[in-house]
């Protein structure tokens, strides 16, 4: 019967250890990826060719060929009313946020509160913007 005891606490033991170890494995893990980082070495030193001006050309190809993948998934000649559509709302709301938070604004002496709303409409109105942007490229299209 002791025995028995004897090997439970063991296996108990072992059990723990192990799931003690996955558990730190997983968050070393964690520690030591980076997303969206696709190449871990550095290329120039093998190819001494390949700096900036040796690579442009299929630079530019590459980034003409992300254009005509996304012309190709938005095709803003078909749903332009649609985009257009999308994009004065956002603005609307962004409006009516804004003017939210101006008339929710509250004269006290807690500046850092008032100054975080200020911000918060401060970034709205660079979205506001961005949207404009975004309209205007829509139109030359």
């Amino acid at each position: 019967m002791k025995q028995n005891k004897f090997f439970k606490i063991i296996g108990i033991l072992l059990v723990s250890f192990f799931i003690i170890y996955m558990v730190v494995k997983m968050f070393k893990l964690q520690a030591t990826v980076l997303e969206g980082l696709t190449n871990g070495t550095d290329d120039t030193d093998s190819n001494p060719s390949s700096g900036e001006a040796g690579t442009a050309t299929s630079y530019a190809a590459a980034i003409k060929a992300l254009t005509v993948k996304l012309q190709d998934e938005l095709l803003i000649s078909k749903y332009r009313k649609d985009y257009e559509n999308v994009i004065i709302n956002l603005d609307d709301l962004m409006g009516y946020i804004m003017l939210k938070l101006v008339l929710n604004l509250k004269i006290t002496d807690n500046f850092t509160a008032n100054m975080m709303v200020i911000d918060n409409i401060n970034n709205l109105k660079t979205a506001r913007d961005s949207l404009n942007s975004t309209m205007t490229f829509l139109d030359k299209q």
